[in-house]
């Protein structure tokens, strides 16, 4: 799983070594493959080599990339079965790393045509009269995939193609191939098409599919053209769509060679691993923070008031931490502003310098992702006007989980005391981790709990400020700690649960 993000849109140079005609690439010796077998001879060599084979997806090493190798090396094309948020096109974007890195065309081919392996007439006409002077250019195999998210709108024309009327006006017949504009799919002639969400497309353009998948030809407007493509077809859906609500027709999922399920990650570790690799954090997070995130999606994921039949997404936990990076980051420019203002309001010669904020997330920053990503949950129609305190409620769980599985063991006494003894501390999204750290003091154990929150032995006050708040929180919700909330938002902790 991972990050869907487009291929490189800057076009490779290709190196100047290669042959530049045909005569040339036969005597360089090349020999035609499939895309197919070419696939299956790049995969071979990484096993082989022990090398990467997937660069960048989580959590599906034991289980669905298996699946996909053994699909690849059967030469099939294949569907993705799996609910939103899986991977499922990063983990299909991926494929076109098996590829070779440069492949020969005929130049000027819309089709990528082989040189060794024309298609159209014209290109087998042209071969026959320039023999080896053919012109040969070079395609780098990020240009080799082409993706259609499929909607209720997509037309036959968009995915195979249509009569040019231009060019029937140019006095060209009907059934001259000549005449057609090719679309997506015979466009990626020799390399690897996907088309994301097969159950949108409408039942009639689905057929239009059937004889690429099984007969490799095209067919349009009433006449066939004998093209024999050459590629590996790759769709993914949503499983309701496809085992229950029947959106995709029979003979199209005959011709599927693998079917093959996605999933969420399986255990925490590597929902924290997704995370880490995928989240674009502008603000230090520490890793209970994260920790916290990842059992919060987790949770929500399995909550019975969340509709299973539509997921929540591995974006949800990466969404919640760049939120909670975010809110650190504004806590920092917030009291960098504040401590501006007050300095130049006429500070005394003896007023000690403010150290500017660091920005580290804390647990308390957790609480915005509940109203800012509710929209990426799909509700039981039930909890309708519930939604907000359903994920509070869940993310209260996932702390208190991380709480114990982090600190369990620990003597917290100390802070337990400090309260008992009359100490009310306060904090919140907008108090400063030196006010934090003052009002707490020196606390028998911090550093116990620091140490084991894995801050080292020389943590930051930003980072001992985020530590602190988390014990805070996770005493109180274990019942050893009062806790209120004023008007103003700040949190006060103090006297017994």
């Amino acid at each position: 799983m991972g990050r869907v993000t487009a291929p490189n849109p800057v076009i490779p140079v290709p190196p100047a070594d290669l042959p530049r005609t045909l005569g040339e690439l036969r005597a360089a010796g090349h020999r035609y493959r499939t895309v197919k077998q070419e696939l299956r001879d790049n995969l071979i060599a990484r096993m082989r080599s022990g090398a990467d084979r997937f660069p960048g997806i989580v959590g599906y090493e034991d289980t669905v990339l298996p699946e996909v190798e053994r699909a690849l090396l059967a030469g099939h094309d294949l569907v993705l079965l799996g609910e939103r948020g899986q991977g499922k096109t990063r983990l299909i974007r991926s494929l076109a790393a098996l590829l070779d890195e440069w492949t020969p065309v005929i130049a000027g081919s819309v089709l990528n045509e082989h040189p060794l392996h024309p298609l159209t007439p014209a290109s087998r006409a042209r071969v026959a009269e320039v023999g080896d002077d053919l012109p040969v250019g070079w395609l780098h195999r990020s240009m080799r995939y082409g993706e259609k998210l499929a909607t209720p709108d997509t037309s036959v024309g968009d995915l195979i193609g249509d009569v040019d009327p231009i060019r029937i006006a140019e006095g060209r017949t009907l059934g001259d191939p000549e005449t057609i504009h090719f679309g997506l799919v015979p466009r990626t002639n020799r390399g690897i098409f996907a088309v994301n969400e097969l159950p949108d497309l409408a039942e009639r353009i689905q057929v239009a599919l059937l004889n690429v998948l099984e007969e490799r030809d095209i067919q349009v407007r009433g006449y066939q053209l004998r093209l024999p493509l050459d590629l590996l077809l790759v769709a993914s859906a949503n499983p309701e769509d496809y085992t229950n609500r029947g959106r995709i027709i029979t003979p199209l999922k005959d011709r599927f060679g693998a079917e093959i399920r996605t999933h969420y990650p399986v255990e925490l570790e590597l929902e924290l691993a997704l995370i880490r690799q995928e989240a674009d954090l502008v603000a230090e997070v520490p890793e209970h923070v994260l920790e916290v995130l990842a059992r919060f999606a987790r949770a929500v994921r399995e909550s019975p008031s969340v509709d299973p039949r539509s997921g929540v997404s591995a974006r949800f936990a990466i969404a919640a931490a760049e939120t909670v990076a975010a809110a650190a980051l504004r806590r920092a420019a917030l009291l960098a502003a504040d401590s501006t203002s007050r300095s130049g309001s006429g500070s005394g010669p003896g007023d000690e310098a403010v150290r500017p904020e660091a920005a580290v997330a804390r647990v308390g920053d957790a609480v915005s992702v509940t109203s800012t990503l509710r929209g990426k949950v799909e509700f039981e129609s039930g909890e309708e006007g519930r939604e907000v305190e359903i994920l509070a409620h869940l993310l209260r769980t996932a702390t208190a989980e991380t709480f114990r599985a982090r600190l369990a063991g620990l003597d917290l006494s100390g802070f337990t005391d400090l309260v008992a003894e009359g100490t009310v501390i306060e904090t919140g999204e907008l108090v400063g981790s030196g006010d934090l750290l003052r009002q707490v003091g020196t606390v028998p154990g911090l550093a116990k709990v620091l140490d084991r929150l894995g801050m080292g032995d020389a943590p930051t006050p930003a980072e001992a400020a985020a530590g602190v708040e988390f014990v805070l929180e996770g005493l109180h919700l274990t019942r050893r700690l009062g806790k209120d909330v004023t008007d103003s938002g700040r949190t006060v902790y103090g006297g017994r649960g």
